[in-house]
């Protein structure tokens, strides 16, 4: 009891962080308990957790166990340990007057932890033994206080739990399960259905989900043990399963536990002949009624979100029609208004017309009363018959017409028919044609020599305007030959224009150093000799005829375009050799200015 009353100042005193509080409280509680055990009296221990727990030390043991992402946790073991502990405390515990308090609150927040405990350290790798410690707390305090199953398999962090992927975390829980379902025969029997129908699910999910088979073996021994121990009251729940026994007779056979398995596939397949025609006509039917249900369910909110819009869609409705309704009637009324008037300007106008006629017979004298009347009479009845003879003509019109078009619709059908049926009998009446391919009837060999003959004289008075092969080839040659000396005569002049050009060259340069020499009163001997031989002269002009040739041909040639190419044969070039001493004068000269 000191230790107690220590500890819980200790915890209220001293401002101690996470981790040295849960060392604190794990030694302390662990030591309390110890010393109660010792004891000879056996109620000592009772009274050691109930006083933990009035003290409010196990409070504090649940929010140090509490999942905090924001606290970081260094000793996971001491936190194992200190769940265990509080686990413990949980069992064999007299609340005394908080009995109430103790199960509906305390209990499920020390549930809440264990299994917040219990992810965390799932999480974490080389944990695997103390997550089997919190685990086994956690079967502890279930077969303690059975009425926190339901709570254990609705909570979040064990569904984070069965989630998990590791093997040997599904492996323990599956086994927490058997613990305390072994433990404890009257275990299974005070849960309730729903609570039992949480835990098939988890192990046939385990069972479809897993491909391990220890883990499957756990599973169908579970449902053979809750089997055993809740015998007809399981049965409508495996009903709930449909497939099971498929499931299990085609992954699980052959991998090692093939008695369980075949047992359990007995055990749903005679489940499932016990149950009678009545049960399951009752199953149907209230399935057919949540079937039900749930539509009519639907069809009523879908009615009512769309009840606002239908609302909306007839109130258009109805104010378009009564504003239609409204035009029609303005329609109508505005109709009405203007035959009222126009029968009223009709009414005012005859009256006039009969004021204005009577005001005329008021001043015809009284003989000439009767003869006027008379008179208007005499036009009415022009005016009637002639209306009237007007209608009976066109009456009559009218009828001729469509009389005579029916006469001429007739004839033409008439004809149409004849004239169908006299292109069909003279159809049916001609020869047939005998194809061009076979040979006429009666044709004799004197018949063919005679049109043989004919085809002859035809063509000989009628000849062809097509020229024969040999005619073509004279024809051709005579071209060729026309051709040949039309060249050969251009070229001869071509060799005369040249021997012309170099001639005017050979003046142009006599004439050139003429112009140039000088007067004779300065002459000398040496020039007089210059003028005897021509070939300074010559040889100047061949240079500078050279040089024009040798610029020509640096220029590119895209300046050469279109200038004429002063090419000489062989034979012209020794013409003009001949001619000229063996001088030759590169290209035509041109005078620059006219002679004087």
């Amino acid at each position: 009891m000191e230790a107690v009353e220590q500890l819980r100042k200790q915890l209220d005193d001293e401002d101690l962080n996470p981790e040295q509080r849960v060392d604190l409280l794990c030694s302390s509680v662990n030591a309390a308990l110890n010393m109660a055990a010792l004891q000879s009296d056996s109620s000592a221990l009772t009274r050691v957790k109930s006083q933990l727990y009035h003290s409010g030390i196990l409070s504090h043991c649940v929010l140090v166990l509490a999942p905090d992402s924001r606290r970081p946790r260094g000793n996971w073991a001491a936190a194992a340990t200190l769940a265990q502990l509080t686990s413990s405390c949980c069992v064999g515990l007299d609340p005394g007057k908080q009995s109430k308090a103790f199960h509906r609150l305390f209990l499920p927040q020390v549930v809440d932890g264990l299994l917040g405990l219990a992810g965390q350290l799932m999480r974490r790798a080389q944990s695997l033994s103390m997550f089997r410690k919190v685990m086994d707390s956690v079967g502890w305090l279930l077969r303690a206080h059975t009425r926190l199953t339901a709570q254990v398999l609705s909570s979040v962090h064990y569904e984070q739990i069965q989630m998990c992927d590791d093997v040997n975390v599904s492996l323990l829980c599956v086994q927490m399960w058997i613990q305390t379902c072994t433990a404890g025969r009257d275990f299974l029997s005070s849960l309730s259905d729903d609570s039992i129908l949480l835990l098939l699910n988890e192990v046939v999910g385990l069972l479809a989900i897993s491909s391990d088979a220890a883990v499957s073996g756990a599973s169908v021994r579970l449902i053979l043990l809750m089997a055993n121990q809740l015998e007809h009251r399981l049965q409508p729940l495996l009903l709930s399963f449909r497939g099971l026994d498929n499931l299990l007779d085609k992954d699980w056979r052959g991998r090692g536990f093939d008695q369980d398995v075949d047992q359990l596939i007995t055990l749903i397949r005679s489940d499932r002949g016990m149950t009678s025609p009545s049960q399951v006509s009752t199953e149907r039917m209230r399935a057919a009624c949540v079937i039900q249900a749930a539509w009519r369910s639907y069809q009523t909110r879908r009615r009512v979100k769309s009840l606002s819009r239908a609302v909306g869609s007839l109130q258009r409705r109805y104010r378009a029609r009564r504003r239609q309704q409204q035009q029609q009637k303005e329609a109508q009324q505005w109709e009405e208004e203007l035959k009222y008037q126009v029968c009223v300007r009709r009414l005012q106008a005859r009256r006039a017309f009969h004021q204005k006629q009577r005001q005329l017979l008021q001043l015809l004298p009284p003989d000439q009363v009767q003869s006027y009347l008379q008179e208007c009479e005499q036009r009415a009845a022009v005016v009637i018959q002639s209306f009237w003879r007007g209608f009976a003509e066109r009456r009559r019109y009218n009828s001729s017409q469509r009389d005579t078009l029916r006469q001429q619709r007739a004839a033409r059908t008439l004809q149409r028919a004849v004239r169908r049926f006299l292109q069909k009998r003279s159809v049916a009446k001609a020869l047939p044609i005998t194809p061009f391919w076979i040979g006429q009837r009666g044709l004799t060999d004197n018949r063919r020599v005679e049109l043989k003959a004919q085809v002859e004289d035809y063509i000989a008075v009628h000849p062809s305007s097509r020229v024969s092969s040999a005619e073509c080839q004279r024809l051709h040659e005579e071209v060729q030959l026309l051709l040949l000396s039309e060249l050969q005569r251009g070229g001869q002049r071509r060799r005369e224009e040249q021997r012309r050009e170099a001639l005017l060259a050979h003046t142009h340069t006599q004439l050139e150093l003429l112009r140039d020499a000088p007067p004779l009163s300065v002459v000398t001997a040496t020039v007089a000799d210059s003028f005897l031989s021509p070939s300074g002269p010559y040889a100047a002009r061949a240079r500078d005829a050279h040089n024009a040739v040798l610029q020509a041909s640096r220029l590119p040639w895209w300046r050469t375009l279109g200038e004429p190419a002063d090419a000489l044969c062989p034979a012209q070039l020794q013409e003009l050799e001949a001619e000229f001493g063996g001088l030759f004068v590169g290209g035509s000269a041109k005078v620059d200015r006219p002679l004087t």
